[in-house]
């Protein structure tokens, strides 16, 4: 019987890494797609709706996403609005008590204009950047990266 066992599971187990693998490999890959223009850029963050092509496991799909887009000097900031507290979406100026900054409006977590959280607020670590490169003017964004 062990010996039965011992060589089922040979030939079991290539079968089953076969077809688990796509699904043990790194996460969904995602091409840098263009999102804006440095030429629309001010100095407030914009919301800029984009959307990626991501290849995950055994399919490819369209997944919506959204960046707040600023120029600070000669520098790009591209941050994530997904609250680093619980996941809810951050909106930029909309807390009339607290002017110029991000706010989630689902536990009151702030961000300041880079993207640090507010000390004493719900969220412990700052909003995510965008991987980002810039060319002939066009600005192109990949996945978030935490900080």
């Amino acid at each position: 019987m062990g010996v039965g066992g011992f060589m089922a599971a040979g030939m079991i187990s290539p079968m089953v890494r076969f077809a688990l693998d796509p699904a043990l490999e790194a996460g969904g890959e995602i091409d840098l797609v263009q999102v804006a223009t440095v030429d629309e850029l001010t100095d407030e963050p914009q919301r800029f709706d984009f959307s990626v092509e991501v290849e995950d496991a055994w399919y490819t799909s369209e997944q919506s996403r959204t960046a707040w887009i600023y120029r600070e000097g000669d520098e790009i900031i591209a941050l994530s609005p997904t609250c680093t507290h619980l996941g809810c979406t951050v909106g930029w100026d909309t807390n009339e008590e607290h002017p110029n900054q991000f706010f989630c409006p689902c536990h009151l977590g702030r961000f300041e204009k880079d993207g640090t959280n507010v000390p004493d607020t719900p969220p412990t670590r700052p909003l995510d950047v965008y991987e980002m490169e810039i060319q002939d003017g066009a600005i192109y964004l990949g996945r978030p990266i935490r900080r």
